[in-house]
C-alpha cells in the first residue's frame, strides 16, 4: 500500500475515534436532558467508558502518539 494513503488512512482512523467517542458523550447527555431514569443511564455510563476505552486501545495501534489528548479527554469526562 502506498505510505501516502496508508498515513492518510491511520488519520481517518483517528478522527474516527473522536467522532465515536463524542456520540457516546452525546448519547448519555440527551438521556439525561431526557429525563430517563438514572440508573439506566448510570450503566450505560459504565459501558460507554468501556466502549471509549476500546476506541482509544484500537487507535493507538496507528496513531499512538496523537492519542493523548484523545485519552485525557475521553477518560476524564
Amino acid at each position: 500500500m502506498d505510505k501516502e494513503i496508508l498515513e492518510v488512512l491511520k488519520d481517518l482512523s483517528f478522527i474516527n475515534a473522536v467522532i465515536a467517542t463524542e456520540l457516546i458523550r452525546i448519547t448519555e447527555n440527551t438521556a439525561l436532558i431526557a429525563k430517563k431514569p438514572e440508573d439506566k443511564v448510570k450503566k450505560c455510563a459504565v459501558e460507554h467508558d468501556k466502549l471509549g476505552e476500546k476506541i482509544i486501545e484500537l487507535v493507538e495501534k496507528y496513531r499512538p502518539t496523537a492519542t493523548a489528548l484523545l485519552k485525557t479527554h475521553v477518560l476524564k469526562h
